[in-house]
């Protein structure tokens, strides 16, 4: 036993040597098993809002769930056997960006066996319970740090540069869009991208349904906008980065619904489609505030416009209350402005 530990201290104490950075090649296979991850958490997502009875824990959606898990986990545990099998210690053998999903890791795993025993004692959630589920919260906060390695990864590499190309920042997007779909997950209750072309039109048409549609699009345009104004911080975005974040953000939704809207969720891809041409147009970036402010509301304000005309064309009629259906985008682009100037109070300097 006093072996065992002597081992796991040299392990631990760190050899000294300067964390080193993967591949772009390796964050990819990363970024990619966390897809096979939140594919699995979509599929129990699915199972949870549209089978009507759910009895034991032992499923094949939490198979595809679980199994994401077990192979993205590898693969970053991979990462730091390697270094240690080269000699490097402590932090040392932890590439940079990888150490808070490697500590995720074992989280995850006892936050599973947590959510294991709670449905075996309470039973399986259906309804929104689902979502205040404390090893769900567990499960869910322990998971985005797994699946945003590549995100971290890419941060401060020093190969992507200001103006990295697609591919090469094709990791962090899909790892960063997943996070997102996990947030608009657990606001279910909350999720503009879950309601249908009807109801969004019949929300706007009768003031008792509004408030739940006004609210749920507040929460919706956050949820969608924050990580790509975090992103435009940090680099100028190559075109397709804000519709491969929007592609990604409505399979959750979809899933949830059974893809059902499909209408409305397609419309959000091309508001990605439109966010990229508006990068493109204003070359927002942390050195140009009022690109980056303007950037933030029109973003903003497209996207919940094509919200309510897709569902208007896809209905044949407008919302019979004018004030909602023209003023809900204009306070979304109010608040795309207020998000911006909290992302970026003030330009940095060159």
């Amino acid at each position: 036993m006093a072996a065992t530990h002597a081992g796991v201290r040299r392990l631990l104490v760190d050899s000294g040597e300067p964390r080193e950075w993967v591949t772009p090649r390796t964050d990819l296979v990363t970024a990619l098993l966390g897809v096979w991850f939140g594919i699995g958490l979509m599929i129990d997502a699915w199972a949870h809002s549209n089978l009507s009875e759910l009895e034991t824990f032992f499923t094949p959606w939490h198979a595809a769930f679980y199994s994401g898990f077990a192979a993205v986990s590898g693969w970053i545990g991979l990462q730091a056997w390697r270094n240690l099998r080269r000699g490097r210690r402590g932090l040392a053998a932890v590439p940079m960006g990888y150490l808070a999903g490697l500590v995720a890791v074992p989280a995850f795993a006892v936050f599973g066996l947590a959510d294991l025993t709670w449905h075996t004692l309470l039973g399986i959630e259906q309804n929104i319970d689902i979502l205040f589920s404390p090893s769900h919260l567990g499960l869910i906060v322990t998971m985005m740090l797994i699946i945003t390695t590549p995100l971290r990864s890419a941060w401060n590499a020093p190969d992507v540069g200001e103006r990295p190309s697609l591919g090469r920042l094709l990791p962090a997007l899909i790892g960063l869009a997943f996070a997102a779909t996990l947030v608009s997950l657990f606001v279910s209750y909350g999720n503009a991208m879950q309601y249908g072309a009807p109801a969004i039109v019949g929300s706007f048409s009768a003031h008792d349904g509004a408030d739940g549609l006004a609210s749920a699009m507040v929460i919706t345009n956050i949820v969608l906008l924050a990580p790509v104004l975090l992103l435009v911080r940090q680099w100028q975005l190559p075109f397709g980065s804000v519709t491969v974040i929007y592609a990604v953000g409505v399979l959750m939704p979809g899933a949830q619904t059974a893809f059902e809207n499909l209408p409305i969720l397609l419309g959000f891809v091309a508001a990605g489609i439109a966010s990229d041409l508006l990068i493109r147009r204003l070359r927002p970036s942390a050195e140009r505030r009022a690109a980056f402010w303007t950037f933030a509301a029109l973003s903003a304000f497209v996207t919940w416009s094509l919200y309510i005309a897709i569902a208007s064309l896809t209905v044949g009629r407008l919302p019979a209350v004018p004030e909602l259906w023209t003023g809900a985008p204009i306070v979304a682009g109010l608040i795309g402005l207020a998000l911006g100037a909290l992302f970026l109070p003030t330009a940095t300097r060159p």
